[in-house]
C-alpha cells in the first residue's frame, strides 16, 4: 500500500510517500510545496492545490493521511492552514484518494511514543524508523510522520477487526 502523508502549511507543506509491503516500511519519495512571503495567499493556496493534484497523479497513492484541525494561539495562522489543509483535501477528493486525519497529540504518540514531542524529536525519529540518509526538513518529517502514524494504525486496525 502507497500512502501520501501530508503537513499543510501557507508557505511550506511537506509532503512524503511511504509504502508497505509487509512488516517493511519503504520511502518512496518526499518533498515540500514552497511559495515566498510575498506571493499573495490565494496563488499560494492554488499552487498547494495543483502541487498536490501533480503529485497524486503522479505517484497513485491510495490513502492519505493528514493532520486534524487543531486550535491554534494565532487565529490568523489557524486560518492560513486550514485553507492549505482545504486545498489538499479537495485535491485529495479529484484525485480518488481516501482520506484519514489524525490528530497532532496521535501522530507525535506514533512515531515517538509521546504525544507532546518537538519537531526536532520526530524529525530524528521518522529518520531512525525509514532510514533516512538525507535531512527531510521539519515540515516534511511531519507529513512522513503523519504517513507513519497511518501505515501502524491500519495495521493495528486491521488486526482488531478481521
Amino acid at each position: 500500500m502507497l500512502v501520501l502523508g501530508v503537513d499543510p502549511g501557507s508557505l511550506v507543506t511537506g509532503y512524503g510517500l511511504l509504502e508497505k509491503k509487509g512488516n517493511h516500511i519503504t520511502c518512496v519519495h518526499f518533498g515540500a510545496i514552497t511559495s515566498a512571503k510575498h506571493v499573495p495567499f490565494y496563488e499560494r493556496i492554488h499552487k498547494i492545490f495543483r502541487s498536490m493534484i501533480e503529485i497524486m497523479g503522479h505517484y497513485r497513492p491510495q490513502e492519505m493521511a493528514i493532520e486534524d484541525v487543531f486550535f491554534a494561539k494565532n487565529v490568523k495562522s489557524a486560518l492560513k492552514i486550514g485553507h492549505a489543509r482545504g486545498a489538499v483535501l479537495v485535491a485529495a477528493v479529484e484525485s480518488g484518494v481516501k482520506i484519514f486525519e489524525y490528530t497532532p497529540l496521535e501522530i507525535k504518540k506514533s512515531v515517538v511514543g509521546y504525544g507532546r514531542a518537538t519537531k526536532e524529536q520526530v524529525l530524528s525519529m521518522v529518520q531512525v524508523i525509514l532510514g533516512l540518509k538525507t535531512h527531510p526538513g521539519l515540515d516534511t518529517s511531519d507529513a512522513l510522520a503523519a504517513a507513519i502514524c497511518h501505515l501502524n494504525w491500519t495495521r493495528y486496525d486491521r488486526k482488531q477487526n478481521p
